[in-house]
C-alpha cells in the first residue's frame, strides 16, 4: 500500500520560509518522479515543483521559479519543498504526488497516480 505523508506545512507573513516533507512508502521510489502539487480554494491543482528520483533533475511552475527548491533523500525515500520568499498568492493546501506516467506535462494532475492527504500552507501579507 503506497502512502505519502506530508508534513511542514503552518502560517507565516509574506516573505518568510517553510519547508515541506513527504515520506514515501510502500513505492518503487527509484527511477520515477516525485512532485509537489498545490490547490488553493475554488482554484484548480496546480503542479509546483517535480523531481526525477534517478539523478535529481527538478521542473519548476514558473510562478516558483527562484523561491521554491525541491529535493530528496533517497534513502530516507523523502523529498523535501523549501519554500522562501513566500507571498499570499503561494496559500493553498500543497500535495505531494508520486509516479508520474510519462507522455504530457508533470504539471497535469490526472498523470500521476499517488496523491498525500495534503499540508496546508498559509501566507499572510
Amino acid at each position: 500500500q503506497v502512502q505519502l505523508v506530508e508534513s511542514g506545512g503552518g502560517s507565516v507573513q509574506a516573505g518568510g520560509s517553510l519547508r515541506l516533507s513527504c515520506a514515501a512508502s510502500g513505492y518503487t521510489y527509484t527511477s520515477n518522479f516525485m512532485g509537489w502539487f498545490r490547490q488553493a480554494p475554488g482554484q484548480g491543482r496546480e503542479g509546483v515543483a517535480a523531481i526525477y528520483t534517478r539523478g535529481g533533475s527538478t521542473y519548476y511552475a514558473d510562478s516558483v521559479k527562484g523561491r521554491f527548491t525541491i529535493s530528496q533523500d533517497s534513502a530516507k525515500k523523502t523529498v523535501y519543498l523549501q519554500m522562501n520568499s513566500l507571498k499570499p498568492e503561494d496559500t493553498a493546501m500543497y500535495y505531494c504526488a508520486a509516479d508520474f506516467t510519462a507522455g504530457g506535462s508533470w504539471q497535469v494532475p490526472n498523470r500521476w497516480t499517488y496523491l498525500g492527504q495534503g499540508t496546508q500552507v498559509t501566507v499572510s501579507s
